[in-house]
């Protein structure tokens, strides 16, 4: 089925042209953006009837996080049906309807699919518990007991406990990285691959533009089943069983890029798709270059690098500039600050007195990277970390690891969209999770009328990135020798080149602006030519200019 292909320009080349390449891309947490039909969940609907907001801000694509028919045991990315939507986020009509709508108002639609697990309820789950012989019996990771009946080795599970749980119908256990409910899929079998490969086809059939791989290197184990070996100096605080032990087998394969080269292969069948990996763990720098390695893998590929760090320094936006290098041999980074797995930035990285002075030079600092960036929902408000008590924790981590973890709820809190409506607007009913209080100053409606406000700044920093070719798609070089706390680099494209510095720090600096330099953008600084850089000030600007 096709559905309203969506108009492209001729391309000169994917290295330069593509539309991908630099993109800005707000990410969608469907459960928690807007209830169309008043039962305290986000739906397709409702994202449907706010993609004007989203349009206007100036962003290239949206991401939507599952909505797939599930359980809900992982929020959904536990999917018991890969090509249908789940009854409370509405039909597949509904879908259509938005994507007809996205692709109206210039917007592309990426989705999120997760291969390397299903839910339990999936039907080739339960097609391949019922027996060691059949169709899908080895679908999934089974193995049998050690002779004292314990699990086959010592794999531990992201959501705590043993990776491994028993079926008594087979007599074995099967393979889970993540909750019991989310048994890990056997991707060395051939006809896995071959399903997966199909299920990407029913949507790009359908007309999105892009996918997001969820855990990407989870998708194949070590078939030997050994032991990982126990992290002997880990540092820090270890709340789960899985910081124990480095990841060597239970993931990670060296099969996994083999596979990749076959889901790029097929993209390429359709011509201006979008291929994004999620990589998370102890060696994400490495595989999310070794999965995106041109010229036939994946387009792009993103990591935590930021998402779990507790402060913003220099030597981070280092790190992930050394990881990409602009040489024409490695592949096209991603960035993301915030997103649903992680606390928001600005409660990790400021003050409370703080928080929208870093919402602001964050939005200025994202979109002035070399790569994609994702804007998480929210972002573009400066929503701090939800407060979420207790007794209204949904996420099965927070619950297990409580208080020690917080988890992932105060991420995923509903979006104000009105200050003064009940629930800030999201659902006429008691939302699925509460919206803080310390949300309502920062409704949508609020800052709409407020020039000064951080969804204006973002939709005035997002302009920016869109008319400079040097911030979306140039070259970027980090300088040495800057002050302690301060990140200075340089992005050129052509005869562009603009210089981007930030004081990511709660102190002022003294800094001057180099002659010939005309300031394109500037954040929390008063004047051009201070000799101070205030606390988390930043400021663009044209080298050699007129």
């Amino acid at each position: 089925m096709n559905l309203e292909a969506f108009d492209q320009p001729d391309m000169a080349s994917e290295a330069e042209q593509a539309w991908w390449r630099g993109a800005v891309i707000y990410q969608i947490y469907p459960r928690s953006f807007a209830d169309s039909n008043g039962d305290g969940v986000g739906d397709l609907p409702g994202i449907t009837a706010r993609l004007d907001y989203i349009a206007s801000l100036g962003v290239d694509a949206i991401w939507i996080s599952p909505f797939f028919t599930s359980p809900m045991r992982d929020f959904g990315y536990d999917v018991a049906d890969y090509r249908d939507v789940d009854p409370i986020f509405g039909v597949l009509a509904d879908f259509d309807e938005l994507l007809r709508k996205a692709h109206a108002l210039g917007l592309r639609v990426i989705i999120d699919q997760v291969y390397s697990h299903t839910s339990d309820a999936h039907d080739w789950f339960e097609q391949s518990r019922a027996g060691r012989e059949g169709d899908k019996a080895d679908w999934y990771v089974w193995a049998d007991p050690k002779p004292d009946g314990s699990p086959p080795n010592n794999w531990q599970s992201v959501f705590g406990g043993p990776s491994w749980t028993w079926d008594a119908r087979r007599g074995q256990y099967y393979l889970h990285n993540f909750l019991p409910e989310q048994p890990d899929l056997n991707v060395h079998n051939g006809e896995v691959q071959a399903e997966i490969l199909d299920t990407m086809r029913f949507w790009l059939d359908r007309g999105v533009d892009g996918i997001r791989m969820d855990a990407v290197n989870f998708m194949m184990h070590d078939p030997s089943l050994r032991d990982n070996p126990p992290v002997r100096d880990a540092g820090g605080k270890r709340t789960r069983p899985f910081d124990f032990q480095h990841h060597y087998y239970n993931q990670s394969h060296p099969d996994i890029p083999v596979f990749l080269e076959e889901v790029r292969a097929l993209a390429e069948e359709y011509g201006d798709r979008f291929l994004v990996a999620e990589v998370g763990g102890e060696r994400a720098l490495d595989e999310m270059e070794l999965y995106t390695r041109p010229p036939g893998r994946l387009h792009s590929a993103y990591g935590f690098l930021y998402l779990y760090a507790d402060q913003l320094e220099a030597d981070l936006v280092r790190r992930g500039v050394e990881l990409w290098p602009d040489d024409g041999v490695a592949g096209w980074p991603s960035w993301t600050f915030s997103n649903h797995d992680a606390p928001r930035a600005v409660s990790r990285w400021a003050s409370p007195a703080d928080r929208k002075a870093m919402a602001e030079m964050s939005l200025l600092l994202l979109v002035a990277m070399r790569g994609n960036i994702f804007i998480y929902q929210g972002e573009e408000l400066g929503l701090p970390q939800a407060v979420v008590p207790y007794e209204r924790l949904q996420d099965p981590e927070a619950i297990a690891n409580w208080p020690q973890t917080l988890g992932r709820d105060g991420a995923r809190t509903p979006i104000p969209w009105c200050a003064a409506q009940p629930h800030a607007g999201f659902s006429t009913v008691e939302p699925w999770l509460p919206v803080d209080p310390a949300h309502l100053p920062l409704a949508v409606d609020a800052q709409e009328v407020d020039a000064d406000s951080t969804l204006n700044w973002a939709r005035r920093v997002m302009a920016l990135r869109q008319d400079w070719e040097a911030l979306r798609c140039g070259g970027m070089q980090v300088a040495e020798g800057a002050a302690a706390g301060v990140l200075e680099f340089t992005r050129t494209a052509g005869d562009q080149a603009v210089l981007c510095v930030f004081n990511l720090t709660a102190e002022p600096v003294a800094w001057a602006a180099p002659p010939h330099a005309r300031v394109i953008e500037s954040v929390n600084l008063a004047g051009a030519q201070s000799a101070v850089l205030p606390a988390y000030a930043g400021v663009v600007l044209e080298l050699n200019a007129p």
